[in-house]
């Protein structure tokens, strides 16, 4: 918890720089803010082990951001942030994730209405207040009060980004219970939505075993309490629990900080594997599965398959899906698309897996707008037993990234072989791609000349602007970037931002069919923030022969791990190894890449 704490804060606190105006301390801020959202190991017990020294050691983490990082992990407030917050006493993170509500505006409307958050935003400009600002106007008005409708609709759901990590640090802790045989989380998470409504544990007792645990807080609780009530005073006591709703032997429900709700269950060691099946849903899947224990004579419920009063299935998840006559089915397909009928015929696809991936084709360096070296990168790759990254910085177009023009790529592409002799030199296996993400402009050319794409080991093109164009329009405008020779990837296809911007509107169909015409691969992006193309898409594209990449679009080491994302993404799209290009070799896939584009696929 404290990493995301201490991430929130350098996050706002770039906000408040900005709108003070403050030169190159806000992007400092927010890059440190995702080196410590992304880290691995709780950043309390990193300054335990090395002090200071180690939080300095974080990536784009500086002398100044660690001493209040320090201040934080002392006393839980950071006093130069609270300063900010009192000058411009407004609700940040929210007003900030409406889009095209920037610092500027926020101080603006702050200043002229004393706008402090959502509420008020959209009062004022549902009154006509916001239009009559300086550098407003209707237009934007109409944008923002759409982005509040979209914000209130989206924001009653958590990223799965931001739920998983909460979720695997809960079910260690209830682990450790002693008693607690069996855990495991279910629900939305376990089916990897692309986001959570709230967390669903199941735990499952000895009760021949007296109870007690490691304390939320550190301590130890034991006793003679049964362990069903030891299960319920650690869940409702852990730190970031705000609000109780129940308290039980059972189940017992709370409200996290963060917003999210969880509760537990403790259910019996002969029905836990019908009610894991039972609660990871999804509502339609279990339907259908009820249905089929109808015909077969049973009753299927959360505490079990049963015949009559006869228990026939419970304890195991994967023999009530065999005594219904299926296969067993993955929870990240479990939505009633097809996936029930492949049990039942024996031809669920052999979903992607994360060990299956041999390199990461979207990474960005500090040659633009990453926090680390093009080195530090790929020997991060390299601790992860990858075979090669592709340096897929932004181009010209993006100035506000330092995006390369041509001579700028032209010099990192000298940096890339000297780093890769280097890396040669040194017994490594990994290979260092040369790459870029070059910008799609409105009519569809793109923002670096042919003869430079064409030095490039593989070329990503991307939108970042003008995402409000009618389908017809945009279809051809991206249909455009794919006909060039160069183009080997569309980055981030839909250009979403979920919760806060939704992706353009294009014709699918003869979107994923220019892309199969031109041999162009469609790219699953990582990053949780995105997770671009959705699961329905990639689907859609999977049946029409279309292949894919999977990028995690790293801005800095830590999120070089987001590779997962992209993986539970895939698997919600049916995909297997075959349909993702990175799960090749280095030599397969320098010798796809060099294949002309019409003849990959």
């Amino acid at each position: 918890m404290e990493n995301r704490e201490i991430a929130k804060i350098l996050y706002e606190t770039a906000l408040f720089l900005e709108m003070k105006e403050v030169a190159f301390k806000p992007r400092a801020y927010e890059k440190a803010g995702q080196s410590v959202e992304a880290l691995k190991e709780n950043i309390a017990d990193i300054y335990k082990k090395g002090g200071i020294e180690a939080i300095e050691n974080i990536p784009a983490v500086g002398k100044g951001i660690a001493e209040r990082i320090e201040e934080y992990l002392k006393t839980g407030r950071v006093k130069d942030y609270e300063k900010l917050k009192k000058q411009i006493p407004v609700d940040l993170e929210r007003l900030s994730a409406i889009e095209g509500v920037g610092p500027k505006l926020i101080k603006l409307f702050y200043q002229k209405l004393k706008i402090k958050n959502i509420d008020g935003l959209e009062k004022a400009a549902k009154a006509g207040k916001i239009a009559k600002l300086p550098r407003c106007g209707e237009r934007l008005e109409a944008k923002i009060i759409k982005g509040i409708e979209f914000y209130r609709r989206s924001h009653a759901r958590f990223l799965l980004g931001a739920a998983l990590p909460l979720a695997q640090e809960i079910e260690g802790r209830l682990k450790k219970i002693k008693g607690a045989a069996r855990v495991a989380c279910a629900g939305s998470l376990r089916r990897r939505q692309e986001t959570i409504g709230d967390l669903d544990f199941l735990v499952t007792i000895d009760e021949s075993k007296k109870s007690s645990f490691a304390s939320a807080k550190g301590g130890s609780a034991s006793g003679g309490k049964a362990t069903k009530d030891v299960v319920a005073d650690f869940f409702v006591s852990m730190p970031e629990v705000v609000h109780i709703f129940a308290k039980g032997q059972t189940k017992s429900k709370v409200q996290l900080k963060n917003g999210i709700k969880a509760d537990v269950r403790v259910v019996s060691e002969n029905s836990f594997g019908a009610a894991l099946q039972y609660f990871t849903g999804s509502k339609d899947h279990n339907i259908k599965l009820r249905t089929i224990a109808v015909r077969k004579g049973y009753k299927l419920n959360e505490y079990g398959l049963f015949r009559g009063k006869k228990q026939i299935a419970g304890e195991d998840e994967k023999k009530v899906y065999e005594k219904l006559g299926l296969d067993w089915i993955p929870p990240e397909i479990r939505n009633n698309g097809g996936e029930i009928e492949a049990a039942q015929k024996h031809r669920l696809p052999k979903l992607i897996e994360l060990k299956d991936i041999k390199g990461d084709l979207q990474v960005h360096s500090n040659w633009t707008d990453g926090s680390s070296t093009i080195e530090e990168m790929a020997k991060a790759a390299q601790k992860m037993n990858y075979q090669y990254i592709a340096i897929t910085d932004h181009t010209r177009d993006l100035a506000m990234t330092g995006g390369s023009d041509e001579k700028k790529l032209f010099k990192q592409m000298k940096a890339i072989d000297e780093i890769n002799h280097k890396l040669e030199d040194s017994g490594s296996k990994l290979k260092i791609l040369k790459g870029a993400e070059v910008n799609i402009r409105k009519d569809g050319a793109l923002d670096i000349k042919d003869e430079v794409l064409e030095k490039l080991d593989i070329v990503g093109a991307a939108i970042h602007s003008a995402f409000n164009l009618p389908r017809k329009e945009q279809t051809k405008r991206l249909i455009k970037a794919m006909e060039n020779p160069h183009v080997d990837v569309v980055f981030h296809p839909s250009g979403r931002l979920i919760g806060k911007r939704e992706g353009v509107d294009l014709d699918w169909d003869m979107f994923f069919e220019a892309a199969g015409r031109t041999g162009t691969i469609l790219e699953i992006n990582s990053s949780p923030s995105r997770l671009d193309l959705n699961d329905e898409n990639i689907r859609r594209a999977k049946n029409m022969g279309i292949r894919f990449s999977i990028g995690t679009d790293a801005h800095s080491i830590s999120e070089l791990s987001y590779n997962i994302y992209g993986i539970f993404q895939s698997r919600r799209g049916w995909v297997e190894k075959k349909d993702i290009i990175n799960t090749m070799s280095l030599g397969d896939i320098l010798a796809f890449l060099k294949k002309p584009k019409n003849r990959r696929f």
